[in-house]
């Protein structure tokens, strides 16, 4: 019987191993596996590469991960944000390398991992420091960089419910990147707010498949969630 159901985060984090490509959903603190970033802190592994949307607002969570000096690279859209001071402090005294990577383009790297496409091309970043040393290629007249792919070790992705095949619905805005990522990785790992019973999420509300998620944790987010 399959049952990707864990019964404790300490459960979920198993196995994570040292220098992994974690990969973070959420945007901003939208959607944002808060109780998976906790647990990670918790489990210890290090030297990381964190991909996610910013790099961390306040002191806890991601920006908790990196202050600890678990984190070894940030690859994200946004760096500077409100809010973002342990990244800035880090960045300064040289402790913590940057990619930078356009939105759309961390997106589209992430779902070609998913789809199993190693590269593509994009007009996006032409004519920019981020194109610098990148193969250029025109078609049609027009100049295209390409990009590779972007491939997790794990993703940690916050969903809405779950099942214990692993399908997942997102509310809302919470969907953001927590599709693409859940499809980007060995490793996907989900909390959900709410354990369905096998069949009761109709198919048209699977948002995630159950075959790109490994492992799902019920953590309660208290009753305005609810």
């Amino acid at each position: 019987m399959i049952d990707k159901i864990v019964q404790s985060l300490a459960d979920a984090m198993a196995g994570i191993k040292d220098g992994s490509t974690v990969l973070i959903g959420g945007f901003g603190a939208v959607g944002q596996p808060d109780q998976l970033i906790e647990a990670l802190i918790e489990q210890g592994a290090k030297d990381l590469t964190c991909v996610a949307n910013n790099a961390g607002t306040g002191r806890q969570g991601l920006a908790k991960l990196m202050e600890l000096g678990r984190v070894r690279k940030i690859i994200c859209s946004f760096p500077r944000s409100q809010g973002s001071v342990v990244f800035e402090e880090l960045y300064r005294a040289g402790k913590i390398e940057l990619e930078i990577v356009p939105q759309g383009t961390m997106a589209e790297r992430m779902r070609a991992a998913g789809a199993g496409v190693p590269a593509f091309f994009t007009a996006t970043s032409v004519g920019t420091l981020l194109a610098a040393g990148k193969e250029h290629r025109e078609f049609n007249g027009k100049t295209y960089v390409m990009e590779h792919a972007l491939k997790g070790d794990v993703a940690l992705v916050e969903a809405w419910e779950g099942d214990r095949w692993g399908n997942l619905t997102y509310r809302a805005s919470g969907r953001n990147f927590n599709p693409v990522i859940a499809m980007a990785a060995d490793l996907t790992i989900a909390q959900v707010m709410h354990i369905r019973n096998l069949g009761d999420i109709v198919p048209e509300n699977v948002h995630t498949p159950g075959i790109f998620v490994s492992r799902v944790v019920r953590v309660d987010r208290g009753p305005q969630w609810a």
